[in-house]
């Protein structure tokens, strides 16, 4: 019975030995920041995709367009999803960042919208126009704006054209500078808003069917996959852009937004 029982401790003990050298799976975690939609969504689309290559796809929510930012230099997160490549650019001119640009995926047309008027030549003179406060969101909405004739600007290539940069205004329209995120929701306060597709289409608006003007198919703002310098060749950011950049979220967007609101670049 002695013996029995020193033989089992014997192989206890070599069991647990075995088991102490033997190399655990590595498992890789990734968090990306992301507004809600259809950011967010879209990655949480892939977190199984992901999770078969042993990559754990942790997707965190963000409301504006600052603090995720902050959260990639840091360190905090390793990515995020929200942002075209004007903005990732001017936000490192300005702070002193080094974020890149690790894979496009989509273009959300910006657009005019408004609930008092159905048709751009309705605006009245003297109409009071919400734009973002943001440079080159900022720059963007008045180039939207140049383009329908409403407005004409210094230069018509610079991105970060802001009101004062505007050398005709036949309609005097006046300009509300306001934080992107806040659009929607003075949207009753002005005759009308050039709003971002991330935060026009939770508020339930529709490009297509309610912008008074839109931006072409052909926009310099594609959305990227941030990353701070020197990730962008690390192996999990390089499949999570694949994920992204596959026929699952192609197909996706096609249901989701058959009236254009996002449009897929790759």
């Amino acid at each position: 019975m002695k013996k029995a029982i020193l033989i089992a401790l014997v192989l206890v003990a070599a069991f647990a030995a075995f088991a102490s050298a033997a190399p655990e799976k590595s498992a890789t975690k990734i968090t990306v920041g992301a507004t809600p939609e259809p950011h967010a969504e879209m990655l949480n689309l892939i977190v199984d995709d992901l999770a078969a290559k042993g990559i754990t796809l942790v997707v965190q929510e963000f409301t504006d367009y600052v603090t995720p930012n902050e959260a990639v230099e840091s360190g905090e997160i390793d990515a995020n999803f929200f942002q075209h490549i004007p903005y990732l650019e001017s936000f490192n001119s300005e702070r002193g960042f080094h974020l890149v640009n690790a894979g496009g995926i989509h273009i959300e047309p910006l657009a005019l919208y408004s609930k008092k008027y159905k048709a751009l030549a309705d605006l009245p003179n003297g109409a009071k126009i919400a734009i973002p406060n943001d440079p080159t969101n900022e720059g963007r909405a008045l180039l939207l704006l140049a383009s329908a004739g409403l407005i004409t600007l210094a230069d018509s290539n610079n991105l970060e054209s802001t009101p004062i940069d505007i050398t005709s205004n036949a309609k005097n329209l006046s300009f509300v500078e306001v934080e992107a995120a806040s659009l929607p929701r003075v949207l009753d306060d002005v005759d009308a808003a050039v709003i971002n597709g991330n935060y026009a289409i939770p508020a339930g608006l529709s490009a297509a069917k309610d912008g008074l003007v839109v931006e072409g198919a052909n926009s310099p703002y594609v959305n990227v996959i941030a990353v701070k310098a020197g990730n962008e060749n690390n192996a999990a950011i390089i499949e999570l852009v694949k994920a992204l950049q596959s026929d699952k979220i192609k197909n996706w967007v096609a249901e989701k937004y058959p009236n254009g609101e996002v449009v897929i670049v790759f």
